[in-house]
């Protein structure tokens, strides 16, 4: 069991983004999938879909087979320490070319729209 899953989510994504696997399996949650919502949405990966895999169900997740660069994932907000911003001081990442990805009251979303919205929240993690 690991203590921190958004954690090994992002380790299992950028692990298999380096060796160039075209699809990775991680255990499903809501939050894991509402992240990879938002990472389709804004094309860091080709697709993904729910299946059961017993009796739990899993994310398989298609990455994209036309990058030359392994995604750079990083965490942000732990579980020891929680980070929080408003709307107007959520940062951008690499000049706006990479992914702020903000759980909202509204829903997990990417920064730039959270910024639109004009809704803070906790940063769970940054993608470029």
């Amino acid at each position: 069991m690991t203590t921190d899953p958004i954690a090994d989510y992002l380790t299992r994504l950028r692990n298999a983004s380096r060796v160039k696997q075209e699809k990775t399996r991680i255990p499903y949650s809501k939050l894991k999938e509402q992240i990879t919502k938002v990472l389709l949405s804004k094309k860091f990966i080709q697709g993904y879909e729910v299946k059961a895999a017993g009796k739990f169900k899993e994310l398989v997740i298609t990455l994209n087979s036309w990058t030359r660069e392994p995604l750079h994932l990083k965490r942000i907000s732990k579980p020891g320490q929680r980070i929080h911003f408003s709307s107007k001081n959520l940062p951008k990442i690499k000049s706006g070319l990479g992914l702020l990805v903000v759980s909202t009251p509204k829903g997990v979303m990417a920064g730039y729209e959270a910024r639109k919205q004009n809704v803070g929240g906790e940063v769970l993690c940054e993608i470029y």
